[in-house]
């Protein structure tokens, strides 16, 4: 080698792992805010389907009912409109972020149920 030190690689690899790392950080959030969007989601329906279900059979319960099927931390907009032959509830459910700078829509889901009442519509 006359002396001289020939020029290594040495190092190469901690390099491009320390810049594919925040790649890799990316991938893992964004794969948990998509099993967050549909945990919310999938809480919305279940919020839905139990409102219009207890409206449909007690009148006046619905919202109370479809807040209680909800996780305690979601906070949670449920309307139960009375009167008519078929109840809807709507849930709506603010969807938070865990990626910065991404922009979510709420997740909203709406349930309809033949009136079961037995004092009518």
């Amino acid at each position: 080698m006359n002396g001289r030190r020939m020029r290594s690689d040495r190092g190469q690899v901690a390099i491009e792992y320390i810049g594919f790392v925040p790649i890799l950080l990316f991938v893992a959030l964004c794969g948990i805010q998509l099993g967050w969007v549909a945990y919310v989601h999938e809480q919305a329906d279940n919020a839905a389907r139990t409102a219009a279900r207890v409206e449909a059979q007690h009148r006046g319960r619905g919202e109370a009912a479809g807040r209680a099927a909800i996780r305690e931390g979601l906070a949670a907009d449920v309307k139960v409109p009375s009167g008519g032959d078929a109840v809807t509830a709507t849930v709506t459910i603010k969807i938070n972020a865990i990626v910065p700078g991404l922009d979510i829509p709420d997740a909203v889901a709406t349930a309809v149920m033949p009136n079961d009442d037995p004092k009518g519509p």
